[in-house]
C-alpha cells in the first residue's frame, strides 16, 4: 500500500481566483473501493472479487482491469484509498456532501447543515455574473444536497431544468417568459408576514435565477450543448452510460455540460452518476430480485467502462483546454463496500473505508493517499475525513476555512470543523 510520503498534495499554485472551479462526480450508492481503486489480488476469492488488477502510470499502484483509462493517466490523478466514511448514509445532505460529521442520519437537524456547493454559492458566488454558482444534474432531488441554514437562495440550480437538451422549454419563447415574469413581479408587491426562514426570499431568487438562465445571454450560451462540435460530443458519448435502469447516454452529456459550465464561469457543478434517487446504481448489494441493486458483476461491471471513459475524457479535455489547473475534479460516493462478497454476489455498505479520485486544481498528482489492510476493510495509514475533502475544495476556491455562518439558533458555525486540506495530511 502506498503511503502519503511527505505530502499528499501540494497547495494549488496556478489559476486566478476568478477562474477556479470544481466538478463533483457523485457516485450515488457507494462505489466499491476494492473492485475499483484498491484491489486485493492476493486475498481469498471472496475478498478480491472476480476482477483482475493491472499496473498503472503510478509505479507500484494497481487498479481493476476494468479501469484501463485510469491506469493510463494515473500520473495525472490522485487516488484516495483511506476515506473514513463513518456515519455516512445514502441521504446526500449528510456527511459526505456537506463535509460535516454532525450531519448524520440520527441528527434531526442534519438538513440544516449546508452542502459544500451551497457554501461556495454563499461565500464565493459565480465566477461570472449572470450565471448560477452551484449547479446540479440529477434524476431526483433526493440525490443532491441543499443550502440548509444558508437559505433556499443557496440551493443548487437544477441543470436538468436549464436551457439545453435536458429541459422541456421548447414552447417557452422569450416573449412568453417575459410576460410571465411581469405577472410574477406584480405578485411580488404583495406584503405578507415575516419570512423567518428565508423561504419566500429564496423562492424569488430561484425564480429569477431560472428566468435569467433561460433569457440571459451568458447562461444560455453556457447551457447550449448544441454549440459543441460534433467531434467533442461523439468523444464524450463514445462509451455510453447504460446502467441498471436502462438510462442511456444522459450522464455523458451531463459531464460534458459540467465542463461547459465551469468554462463559462460556474464555480461548482455536481453530476450525479445515477439514474435513481437516494441510492441505487452504485449500491451493488446483489439483490436477486430487483434489477437496481446488481452484484459485483451484474451491477458494478456495466458501470466501470462508462465511468472510466467519462472521468478520463473529462480530465484530458480540461487539460487540452488549459482548464485542468483551475478545475478540481472530485469523484466519490457515500462510502465503500464490504470486503467480503455476500451470498448474492454483491457487496454491502461499508462505512469504515471509502475510495475516490481527484484530479486537476493545480495540485501535484501522481500520488496515492493512504492504505488499507489486506482485506480492504480497515484504514492503516493516511486517514481522510469528509471534512478534509471539503477543506480541500474550499482551499482551492479561496474560501477561508475559518469562515462562519449562522445556524438556525443564530449561533456562528464554521463551514468546516477540523478539516485539513489534503496537502496538509502527512504520514
Amino acid at each position: 500500500m502506498a503511503g502519503l510520503g511527505q505530502s499528499a498534495l501540494a497547495s494549488p499554485t496556478a489559476g486566478s481566483r476568478n477562474q477556479r472551479s470544481v466538478i463533483y462526480l457523485w457516485m450515488n450508492g457507494g462505489p466499491s473501493h476494492i473492485d475499483m481503486w484498491d484491489p486485493k489480488p492476493n486475498a481469498a476469492a471472496e475478498i478480491r472479487g472476480p476482477f483482475a488488477a493491472i499496473a498503472t502510470a503510478q509505479p507500484g499502484i494497481q487498479v481493476t482491469e476494468h479501469l484501463p483509462g485510469h491506469a493510463r493517466i494515473l500520473d495525472k490523478l490522485t487516488v484516495l484509498r483511506s476515506i473514513d466514511c463513518t456515519h455516512c448514509g445514502h441521504d446526500p445532505n449528510t456527511v459526505m456532501q456537506t463535509g460535516s460529521r454532525e450531519a448524520t442520519k440520527t441528527n434531526p437537524r442534519r438538513h440544516r447543515i449546508p452542502a459544500i456547493g451551497s457554501v461556495v454559492s454563499r461565500f464565493r458566488g459565480p465566477n461570472q455574473p449572470g450565471l448560477p454558482a452551484y449547479v446540479t444534474f440529477h434524476v431526483t432531488t433526493g440525490s443532491i444536497a441543499r443550502g440548509g441554514a444558508l437559505g433556499r437562495r443557496h440551493d443548487p440550480f437544477h441543470g436538468n431544468l436549464g436551457p439545453g437538451p435536458f429541459d422541456r422549454t421548447d414552447t417557452l419563447t422569450d416573449q412568453v417568459l417575459a410576460r410571465r415574469r411581469g405577472l410574477l413581479e406584480g405578485l411580488d408587491r404583495f406584503e405578507g408576514g415575516p419570512d423567518l426562514n428565508g423561504s419566500v426570499e429564496g423562492a424569488g431568487r430561484l425564480r429569477d435565477e431560472a428566468i435569467q438562465a433561460l433569457l440571459g445571454g451568458k447562461a444560455r450560451q453556457a447551457f447550449d450543448l448544441e454549440s459543441e462540435p460534433d467531434s467533442v460530443r461523439r468523444l464524450y458519448n463514445r462509451v455510453p452510460w447504460v446502467d441498471q435502469f436502462g438510462v442511456r447516454g444522459k450522464m455523458n452529456d451531463q459531464v460534458l455540460m459540467a465542463r461547459r459550465l465551469v468554462e463559462h464561469g460556474v464555480p461548482f457543478v455536481t453530476v450525479v452518476l445515477s439514474a435513481s434517487g437516494n441510492s441505487a446504481t452504485w449500491d451493488t448489494h446483489g439483490n436477486p430480485v430487483k434489477t437496481a441493486y446488481g452484484g459485483v458483476e451484474s451491477g458494478l461491471l456495466p458501470l466501470l467502462a462508462p465511468f472510466d471513459h467519462l472521468l478520463t475524457t473529462l480530465v484530458e479535455d480540461l487539460d487540452q483546454r488549459g482548464l485542468l489547473e483551475t478545475t478540481l475534479v472530485v469523484a466519490l460516493g457515500e462510502f465503500g463496500r464490504s470486503p467480503r462478497i455476500n451470498k448474492n454476489s454483491g457487496r454491502d455498505h461499508w462505512e469504515p473505508v471509502g475510495g475516490g479520485i481527484i484530479a486537476g486544481g493545480g495540485f501535484e498528482h501522481g500520488r496515492t493517499i493512504g492504505g488499507t489492510d489486506r482485506q480492504g476493510g480497515g484504514i492503516t495509514s493516511g486517514r481522510i475525513g469528509p471534512q478534509d475533502v471539503a477543506a480541500t475544495i474550499y482551499q482551492h476556491l479561496d474560501i477561508p476555512l475559518d469562515t462562519t455562518y449562522l445556524d438556525a439558533a443564530g449561533r456562528p458555525r464554521f463551514i468546516v470543523e477540523s478539516g485539513r486540506p489534503l496537502g496538509d495530511i502527512t504520514q
